[in-house]
């Protein structure tokens, strides 16, 4: 595939600087990897090193440098690029049909345009919306409703009554609906509590490689629309999480905590359980969260404190090995001045 930049402008609904007719773009890529013929983008703090890109055209904002090359100004350059993205390396179209090597039950109901390939497994009672692609190896358990146009990719699991919402994407090896871990210990012995919940995702939730969404040991474990999971993150038993969350790989959030929507929660960031986090708030990587949380904060650290307050402590850590030089020079001024007397 190649564009013109006003083909890639109109398609933007952005606006062309210094447009040259004879290029014809053939690819996207990063600042580094870009060539020639490629059309890349910067944001904040790497504007300042787009000009050495050899990108033949780049995405930036209004505010943004001047430049000696062709230039598509948009309001989020990031978000055009991921348009881009899609228009030249679009998905690979699968064939929407039922496998004969698929084992879907009987009283399945599976809607229209939908496509479940070898090996996969839905199990009985189960729904599954219009334009659902349901991959190799997948497993839907009895009674799973599923909406419409979801991606389940190879080696998920999707355990007995749980509900995903439209267009959800779930990521190779993910679990939906594994045991929340519940025991009761008497005379030593850890004895399991029956988790007798489920989960539910709501509408344009994705879920990361390997990540593990536990059924609620009652009622559900609830993540709201438009939230997203990285690799490796693990929500814990009748947790309820708002939308549009974001939680980077390696996040931890035990059994029933309350999130609201628009947090982030940087890499191998983690809470206690039995708490409330409210709005609009950003967990730092690595930061531990032992208690609730409002609105609009920036925390980092274990335990939790206010982003600046972390960065004063480890500014004045930095310092620890002058301050023990110092504090040995005067120990033994001191001792010094006592042998004097």
């Amino acid at each position: 595939m190649d564009k013109t930049l006003q083909e890639l402008a109109a398609f933007l609904h952005g606006t062309l600087e210094n447009d040259d007719p004879a290029l014809r773009i053939t690819g996207v890529n990063g600042l580094v990897e870009a060539g020639p013929t490629d059309i890349s983008f910067a944001i904040p703090p790497y504007v300042e090193f787009c000009h050495k890109s050899r990108a033949g055209a780049m995405i930036l904002s209004p505010e943004d440098r001047k430049l000696d090359r062709p230039v598509i100004r948009v309001s989020n350059p990031k978000q055009a690029f991921a348009e881009l993205l899609e228009l030249f390396r679009p998905q690979e179209e699968v064939e929407r049909v039922i496998s004969p090597l698929a084992c879907v039950a009987e009283d399945a109901k599976i809607g229209a345009n939908v496509a479940i390939q070898p090996f996969a497994v839905v199990e009985a009672g189960t729904e599954i919306g219009d334009g659902t692609v349901i991959y190799s190896h997948a497993y839907i358990g009895r009674h799973v409703k599923m909406g419409r146009d979801c991606v389940v990719y190879p080696n998920v699991t999707v355990r007995e009554n749980c509900v995903i919402g439209d267009r959800n994407i779930l990521q190779s090896g993910c679990v939906i609906g594994g045991d929340g871990f519940g025991f009761v210990t008497n005379n030593g012995k850890h004895n399991k509590v029956q988790q007798t919940g489920n989960v539910v995702l709501g509408d344009d939730v994705e879920i990361g490689c390997n990540s593990c969404i536990d059924r609620a040991t009652v009622g559900s474990t609830v993540v709201g629309n438009g939230t997203k999971l990285d690799n490796l993150v693990h929500l814990g038993h009748n947790d309820v999480v708002g939308e549009n969350n974001l939680f980077v790989a390696m996040v931890g959030i035990p059994g029933s905590v309350t999130i609201g929507n628009n947090n982030t929660f940087g890499g191998q960031a983690a809470t206690v359980g039995h708490i409330t986090i409210g709005n609009n708030n950003v967990m730092a990587g690595r930061c531990g969260v032992i208690g609730d949380v409002g609105d609009n904060q920036i925390l980092a650290g274990f335990p939790h404190m206010s982003h600046v307050e972390w960065l004063r402590q480890q500014s004045k850590l930095r310092k620890i090995s002058e301050l023990m030089k110092t504090v040995k020079v005067l120990q033994k001024e001191i001792a010094e001045l006592k042998k004097e007397k």
